[in-house]
């Protein structure tokens, strides 16, 4: 076990509390079985084989019936947290869960604490720290492609990759410190060439997850997207448009909108968060300005940029300003010719010199919206969640990797300069203490509270 959590049995409802047509109320303990049977009137489920249902009624002292409900047993460590473990699954009336709950507790359950289901599997060897943390992420999951992320990580992602190193590494560090003790006699147990290659390796690994958290953070998270341009240019309208409601204001008096309206849509499996932002104009009122302002700042968070102008007003000098000042802020933009409706002829030849970025639509009439939503997708790369590399998508897994990463710079050049043993396993130890944060082979007793109390509790 990674830790020594209270051997008494816990119970909580596994389910979003509320009316539904059932609920799940979950407990898990060494008498978890013991419990349940105490109120259930069936079979004996002290005598059942692991991973049975058992149809039967749930009775007060007096033999009033609660409810009819379903018993599912699992005999630890054979089950989710490793314990033994009953899941009673009842009609959806809160006012049943809550008689249920309470009858457990009056026969011996303790309620759970948040995430505490997950961190008794964590303690039991069943899940490590990062599949237990993606626990959270895969119920928290609202898109194809963070589901998957979630999911791989659950079941391993890197972390297979790095124990496997990790042991590499200990064996290194352990070879170094012995050799401090034979330090009269000049030997070398630890090949330092050996040594440089495994932790080359290992950089290499870690580059690659490091690399990916850009990407994986914005699978979690979902795309920021702005949706950005001069007053009156239609973004409003696009916005609307794109969500197929009438969310954002839309007016013809230009400069309406001097706020943020935030809100989601789901394009091809991932999560784009989109913001429609102020116009981008010079104004001496003083609210607008300060919208303006924003609307830069956000521009600058954004993953990705719909620049939108008015195909049928705006002029080439006007629409190549804004270009250079686009590509000053170093985001993926989309160049967005609005109101093509309006424009006799399409736009003038020039304006081919921007046919990279540049896209056609208009967003009143809906035209060319698809399009731009493919090539919102392709523009951040989204086509590599596809392949199904592993993806960093916790903030706290990539400190602790860049960490690592320097650690290990530490050790290659620790090596080049011809240090002593001591002062290379002490890298090397630091190193693994980072490492071994992410899987869970270093813990505090802080850390697993901060991770686990931001479950739900059920979980």
């Amino acid at each position: 076990m990674h830790n020594t959590l209270e051997l008494d049995t816990i119970v909580a409802l596994a389910t979003v509390p509320g009316q539904s047509a059932i609920h799940v109320i979950r407990l898990s303990g060494p008498d978890a079985i013991k419990i349940v049977n105490k109120v259930f009137k069936g079979k004996n489920l002290e005598k059942q084989e692991g991973h049975t249902a058992h149809f039967g009624t749930i009775r007060e002292e007096d033999g009033t019936i609660v409810d009819e409900v379903l018993a599912t047993i699992f005999y630890g460590p054979k089950s989710y947290t490793g314990e033994n473990t009953v899941e009673v699954s009842c009609h959806g009336s809160q006012f049943i869960v809550d008689q249920l709950l309470q009858l457990f507790m009056k026969t011996g359950a303790r309620y759970a604490k948040a995430g505490e289901f997950t961190q008794r599997a964590f303690a039991n060897g069943k899940l490590d720290l990062a599949q237990a943390e993606a626990v959270a992420d895969l119920i928290a999951a609202d898109s194809h492609a963070s589901r998957d992320a979630a999911m791989q990580q659950m079941r391993g992602g890197f972390s297979k990759d790095i124990k496997a190193l990790r042991e590499k590494l200990i064996h290194f560090a352990s070879m170094i410190e012995l050799e401090l003790d034979f330090s009269e006699e000049d030997v070398e147990f630890a090949s330092r060439d050996e040594l440089v290659d495994l932790i080359n390796e290992l950089k290499r690994v870690i580059k690659a997850l490091i690399d990916s958290f850009s990407m994986g953070n914005v699978l979690k998270n979902g795309v920021p997207t702005v949706i950005a341009g001069k007053p009156n240019a239609g973004k409003s309208t696009l916005l609307n448009s794109l969500l197929n409601e009438e969310k954002a204001i839309v007016s013809d008096v230009a400069g309406t909108t001097r706020d943020f309206i935030e809100d989601e849509i789901n394009i091809g499996g991932v999560t784009f968060r989109f913001v429609d932002t102020a116009g981008l104009r010079e104004t001496e009122d003083r609210v607008e300005a300060i919208g303006v302002q924003r609307s830069y700042e956000k521009m600058k968070k954004a993953s990705l940029i719909m620049y939108m102008f008015d195909a049928a007003t705006s002029t080439f000098e006007d629409v190549k300003a804004e270009v250079e000042a686009l590509e000053q802020l170093g985001v993926p933009y989309i160049l967005v010719a609005n109101k093509l409706d309006q424009l006799e002829g399409g736009l003038a030849p020039e304006f081919k010199e921007f046919s990279e970025h540049l896209l056609e639509i208009s967003a009143d009439k809906g035209t060319g919206v698809d399009d731009l939503k493919e090539r919102a997708l392709h523009l951040v790369n989204l086509d590599k969640v596809q392949s199904g590399n592993t993806m960093v998508t916790n903030a706290r897994h990539y400190q602790s990797l860049r960490e690592t990463m320097k650690a290990l710079d530490d050790v290659i050049n620790g090596v080049e300069m011809g240090m002593t043993g001591d002062f290379l396993a002490l890298d090397i130890r630091t190193s693994l203490h980072h490492l071994g944060e992410i899987t869970g082979e270093v813990t505090t007793d802080d850390l697993l509270e901060n991770i686990f109390s931001k479950f739900c509790i059920g979980k």
